[in-house]
């Protein structure tokens, strides 16, 4: 039997991406046109056409705005896990700025869907090397798992160390680490786990490197945000070049690219597959 992968959306609006934050200041979020609520809702039809069920990282900021599109998530039986409440990556905030950012998320997610929540994803893939302490405060919040770091190198973010699979840190050993997955290349480790290279590589290529890794016996880990299947969202001005690039390219390929996949792939949640199902290194 072909092993089930895990499907993955980080609930977030086009404004809120870590690219945005010089161009779009998070006092100014309100001012832009909210489309999360809409595309989330288009995800959520997606998946219930193709019965798949999946788990959405959300933002607390997110939530406290949509309370009803939380609660509607886990009524169509998806799993609600927590992004942290306005998309300030780790590398930007201190132990004690980390524990009340994730504290405050963690509990308006719970309040709001009245389901306890237990998984984890920073902002940008923004744990790494310099900041594994970060995995220790999510074990003592109550966290099982964390999908926080990508062993890839990268301008933005990035462990190129790290397991491709899932594993228990050190410096926190009853949390599971589960990473976006990565195809090895030569000495380095080739992101095929959604996002922005999905839209960049034709699809026949993702869908050959999720193969591949299913073939090594392991499940795949897909990520991709609402906005990416909104090609008509507001383009703010002033964005430099490679900037536009990673953000627009493809949008207007990327539902039905999402569409070839859940068809030709098997998937469930987050907690389906890591910690009820396959086991961790």
């Amino acid at each position: 039997m072909k092993p089930t992968n895990a499907m993955t959306v980080d609930v977030e609006d086009y404004f809120q991406v870590s690219a945005f934050e010089s161009h779009i200041p998070r006092n100014e979020w309100d001012l832009w046109p909210q489309r999360v609520e809409e595309n989330t809702q288009r995800i959520l039809d997606l998946f219930e056409q193709k019965n798949v069920k999946a788990t959405f990282f959300t933002l607390g900021w997110v939530a406290e705005r949509y309370p009803q599109l939380v609660r509607e998530i886990v009524q169509r039986g998806h799993e609600l896990a927590c992004h942290g409440y306005s998309h300030v990556r780790v590398t930007e905030q201190s132990p004690e700025e980390f524990r009340q950012d994730v504290s405050l998320a963690k509990k308006i997610l719970e309040d709001v869907s009245g389901v306890e929540v237990t998984g984890y994803r920073a902002a940008s893939y923004s744990i790494g090397r310099n900041n594994l302490w970060a995995l220790k405060i999510l074990e003592n919040l109550g966290f099982r798992y964390s999908s926080s770091i990508y062993p890839v190198k990268h301008d933005l973010y990035g462990m190129p160390d790290a397991p491709r699979f899932a594993f228990h840190p050190e410096v926190a050993p009853g949390l599971l680490e589960v990473p976006i997955s990565t195809l090895p290349l030569g000495r380095r480790n080739l992101p095929c786990g959604g996002g922005g290279f999905f839209r960049l590589y034709p699809y026949w290529f993702s869908r050959w490197a999720m193969r591949r890794i299913n073939g090594e016996g392991r499940p795949a880990v897909f990520y991709f945000h609402p906005w990416e299947v909104d090609p008509g969202q507001p383009r703010p001005t002033g964005l430099k070049p490679r900037t536009r690039l990673r953000h627009y390219l493809n949008l207007k390929k990327m539902e039905d690219r999402v569409r070839r996949l859940l068809e030709d792939f098997r998937w469930d949640t987050m907690t389906n597959v890591f910690l009820e199902g396959a086991n961790a290194d």
